[in-house]
């Protein structure tokens, strides 16, 4: 990999945990001073920084990855109706519509013989069909996963170890998984051979 490519992930890195550092930040912050509140200027808060992400990413490439482009709408649908309806509720609910919205188009597309997987990432690697059809099905189940995690923690825990499980917990975990499939990635990377594949 390149300088060049390895500095526009590290671009991309922080232009996807960028807005949720600022999201637990600000909620941190204020909610010393103001808890009833803390949330929804927070949230606020969030919908802004999703926003500037998206619009430096249109700088830098003058396109908006379609994740991000997924994101900000969720985003900006359950924050503006967290703050209209004044429930902390939707805005909770945002990561696991997320996660199923990724889940269910991964799925949906391999329905209809197509691959979402292959298409995002196809110009980083290139793999046989299998092995996209298996990141893509172990991804779509691991988004299922994250889903259910977050709804169990929005159901039984405070507000406060919500938000901040959305960087200690959320972000690491998308980390661990990302690792584990790497040797898979890597081990056939340039390879075309339908017939062997190495797995991990």
């Amino acid at each position: 990999m390149s300088a060049r490519e390895t500095a526009r992930g590290a671009g991309q890195i922080l232009l996807d945990l960028g807005p949720i550092i600022v999201f637990v930040g600000a909620f941190n912050i204020f909610n010393r001073r103001d808890p009833d509140n803390a949330i929804y200027v927070a949230t606020a808060i969030f919908m802004a920084a999703t926003a500037l992400a998206a619009g430096v990413a249109w700088l830098r490439t003058r396109a908006v990855p379609p994740v991000l482009i997924v994101t900000l709408a969720l985003v900006l649908a359950f924050g503006g109706l967290t703050l209209a309806l004044h429930d902390e509720t939707l805005i909770k609910m945002k990561p696991t519509f997320v996660y199923l919205f990724y889940s269910a188009a991964i799925f949906g597309a391999m329905a209809f013989g197509m691959n979402v997987w292959k298409l995002l990432f196809s110009h980083a690697f290139t793999l046989p069909d299998r092995v996209w059809k298996i990141l893509a099905i172990r991804w779509g189940l691991f988004f299922i996963f994250m889903g259910g995690l977050n709804e169990a923690i929005r159901l039984t825990q405070t507000t406060e170890v919500w938000v901040n499980s959305r960087l200690v917990i959320g972000f690491p975990l998308v980390g661990l998984f990302m690792l584990l499939n790497l040797p898979l990635t890597l081990k056939n990377a340039g390879r075309t051979d339908e017939r062997r594949l190495d797995r991990e």
